[in-house]
């Protein structure tokens, strides 16, 4: 078999301190936990990818669920050491990178991405929802994994890297709100609340 045309990257290595420090990823939303939303989706809608998670605890129970690989900066340093880790890690030349925290981006956001990154020659794109960008929903190729790697050692956030390595951003307002994510306990009773209504 040969290497997948993607690879998607589920970045689940927050503090999550707006949780009280407790694993975003595995808390329950809906049902089951939030990470399982963000596999459904990624399953769903891009089929033939290879699928891991980066994540900085809770390895075992992560990797129930797909490969699963720790920052390679330490020290919860934030998403761009994520970035990195999935890009020195992933089989595809182009990887995907989605948060852990929301749980059903727009079901055309890999076809939309690859077509921006095709028509603009470029070797990243990343999602604007019309009001802000959203840096963790982004198509890189992977040639990029030493630049993520020495940003994230600098200290540097994703949109910082997004904008030094010319990544050009790609028009979501029709589907501004499915970048909703979930932070707070309430943003999860709210999901929940949403999941059992829709059943």
């Amino acid at each position: 078999m040969g290497s997948p045309a993607l690879t998607v990257a589920i970045l689940a290595g927050g503090a999550a301190t707006r949780l009280g420090g407790r694993d975003k990823g595995l808390e329950p939303a809906g049902g089951k936990a939030l990470v399982e939303w963000v596999i459904a989706y990624a399953k769903q809608s891009m089929r033939d990818a290879e699928l891991i998670v980066i994540a900085n605890r809770h390895h075992d129970d992560y990797a129930r669920y797909a490969p699963t690989h720790a920052d390679v900066v330490p020290g919860f340093q934030g998403p761009l050491a994520g970035v990195a880790t999935a890009l020195r890690v992933a089989k595809a030349p182009s990887l995907l990178t989605l948060p852990v925290d929301c749980p059903a981006p727009p079901d055309d956001l890999v076809k939309r991405l690859r077509s921006a990154m095709r028509h603009a020659r470029v070797q990243s794109v990343v999602a604007h929802d019309g009001v802000r960008r959203q840096p963790l929903f982004a198509l890189y190729r992977r040639d990029l994994a030493e630049s993520a790697h020495l940003a994230a050692e600098q200290g540097q956030g994703v949109h910082q890297w997004q904008d030094a390595i010319g990544a050009v951003e790609v028009d979501f307002a029709d589907r501004r709100q499915q970048f909703h994510n979930l932070n707070t306990p309430e943003d999860f009773a709210a999901y929940a609340d949403a999941v059992r209504s829709r059943d």
